[in-house]
């Protein structure tokens, strides 16, 4: 998914001392199989945890622990180094980051190399902090945090789970898929929460119709499209609310999540939540039509079902009150996409559509990229080439938060 936004970028990995610092090896592997180049700084505390040749041999890079040589009698010809590498990355990563570490970056502790580097530092710096429950909600280290936020440096939350320490709580290293995606984010150019404050109801994914307790009426919807919308959302500081039909795409644990299966279940929680949200984005495929009468039993080959009789389900979009709210829909056509999206969106009073170009096979439902056209109410319309998924739900934000 994220392959072209890593590809030839030069990654700094900050890792510090916490049991998480383990997972660092995966993150690194990770990195490099999206293409990116990694060179790694440890804290020395964190050679406590993983060795620096584990980190080294993923690298296929040496890996920086002191400042300067062990010794007087080793080779000293190490230069600015710290200056060079700040200048030679993209991106620095921090994960883990320990609180202690939070906490010389945020009052400008430059003593050790890591946090030298980080005082050297041109591009963007994301900061994963980890720690038991207790230490990373002290708060004295929220105080920090936000110290790192208010500088403009990027901070991935940590995670509410179980903890080393056999305690339960907020602490535990975000999962590794979340750091990529905070990273990729970053790489693309979106450094500020831009979405802060604001409250985004979101759909996703297919609609199933049961005709009986085995079958059911579907389509090809895999919800892709709605999870980054939520995931990206997410990661620029909305406040997030998922409904999502039947889907195998995961969902970070932050976002609010609500399962449904039918139209009428989608419809119903719409209602219920669209209220405490300002923008609702309809991106679910929701089926126009379910059967009549669902069989209570397993419809046998002998009865030889000839036909199948169904009602028209309710149209969300036209019966949900709009007042006051940012409803941007979706539409999928596969002729005159332009003039029947442009249809939808007058008939259904949005304020944006999203047109889905069929055209190609690496668009529409269970793919990994998309090709889009955005038409907004004043009657703009905005064009997209084709791209991932995770890029064109990030253009669509961007849309949204112009509001014009």
């Amino acid at each position: 998914m994220h392959n072209k936004i890593f590809k030839n970028k030069k990654i700094l990995l900050g890792v510090t001392g916490c049991i998480a610092a383990y997972k660092a090896a995966f993150l690194t592997r990770e990195l490099k199989n999206l293409g990116a180049e990694v060179k790694i700084i440890m804290s020395p505390s964190a050679t406590e945890f993983i060795s620096p040749l584990t980190l080294s041999t993923l690298s296929v890079n040496p890996v920086i622990i002191n400042t300067f040589p062990s010794s007087k009698t080793e080779n000293s010809d190490m230069g600015t180094w710290h200056i060079d590498l700040a200048l030679w990355a993209d991106l620095m990563i921090i994960a883990p980051c320990t609180i202690n570490t939070v906490a010389k970056i945020a009052h400008g502790f430059a003593d050790n190399a890591l946090t030298t580097i980080v005082t050297a530092l041109r591009s963007p710096l994301l900061v994963v902090p980890a720690a038991d429950v207790d230490m990373y909600q002290n708060k004295i280290t929220q105080r920090n945090i936000q110290t790192l936020r208010d500088f403009g440096i990027n901070v991935l939350d940590a995670e509410d789970g179980e903890l080393a320490s056999g305690l339960n709580g907020k602490g535990r290293l975000p999962e590794l898929n979340k750091i990529i995606d905070a990273a990729a984010l970053i790489l693309n150019g979106f450094k500020k929460k831009d979405l802060e404050n604001k409250k985004i109801l979101i759909t996703a994914g297919p609609t199933y119709e049961d005709i009986d307790p085995v079958r059911f009426i579907g389509n090809r919807s895999s919800g892709k499209m709605g999870y980054w919308l939520a995931k990206t959302a997410y990661l620029r500081g909305a406040e997030v609310t998922l409904i999502s039909g039947p889907s195998s795409e995961i969902i970070y644990p932050e976002v609010n999540f609500i399962s449904v299966r039918s139209a009428n279940e989608m419809e119903e929680a719409v209602k219920q939540n669209l209220k405490a949200n300002e923008i609702l984005i309809m991106s679910a495929a929701v089926a126009d039509y379910s059967p009549q009468k669902k069989n209570p039993n397993k419809i046998k080959k002998e009865s030889k079902l000839a036909s199948i009789q169904l009602k028209e389900n309710n149209d969300i979009l036209a019966s949900i009150d709009k007042k006051d709210k940012f409803v941007v829909g979706f539409a999928l056509e596969t002729e005159n996409g332009i003039s029947n999206a442009k249809k939808k969106l007058k008939s259904k009073n949005l304020d944006m559509i999203v047109l889905n170009i069929l055209k190609t096979n690496q668009s529409g439902f269970d793919t990994d990229t998309n090709k889009i056209k955005i038409i907004k109410k004043n009657g703009s319309g905005k064009d997209f080439p084709v791209q991932s998924k995770f890029l064109i739900a990030n253009n669509i934000l961007s849309e949204i938060v112009k509001r014009k």
